[in-house]
């Protein structure tokens, strides 16, 4: 059963998320892969989580698939303008990617490049529209696509936080 299937079966789901390496040895991202194999419905595979730079989640997200879990991208703004967000999103669909998590993402002051540009285009929610449209068949300005994809999509409300949880100062 896909996670959009057991998703919309209303059945209970239990996600993981798989934080990528800062590097190329994915050996212990593997082995955590392998020990989710089988106790969960999809990992969700991180988009240089914190501000840290850290292999992307699209091939994260692949790898995940090569080894038999179903995986969730994590797409932040922060990184990419609205051109880049949606041909990243248009390649992790023909890779075999289904579901998608839109995130506005931390800033960079909260990692490891602090000299970095962040970009902010568009913001999660302003993302997750961006791919209900690819899922229509067309860009966000209405340019008709070759092909669609048909994603599960989600996403974080930047403007929500958790009871309690302190607000994100930059």
């Amino acid at each position: 059963m896909s996670f959009r299937e057991a998703l919309e079966s209303g059945k209970f789901l239990i996600t993981a998320e798989v934080g990528p390496p800062k590097g190329t040895d994915v050996a212990e991202m593997l082995h955590h892969l392998q020990l989710l194999k089988g106790r969960v419905d999809a990992v969700n595979a991180t988009d240089n989580q914190s501000a840290v730079m850290r292999m992307s989640s699209t091939a994260v997200c692949k790898l995940a698939l090569e080894h038999g879990l179903e995986p969730i991208l994590q797409m932040t703004c922060r990184d990419r303008n609205r051109i880049a967000l949606q041909s990243d999103l248009l390649g992790a669909w023909v890779l075999g990617i289904r579901n998608v998590l839109c995130m506005t993402g931390d800033h960079v002051l909260a990692g490891d490049h602090k000299e970095a540009k962040p970009v902010y285009d568009v913001e999660s929610v302003q993302l997750l529209q961006i791919v209900g449209a690819l899922n229509e068949g067309h860009d966000m300005n209405g340019n008709a696509l070759q092909g669609a994809p048909q994603f599960l999509p989600g996403a974080v409300d930047p403007r929500g936080r958790a009871p309690g949880a302190p607000a994100h100062k930059v």
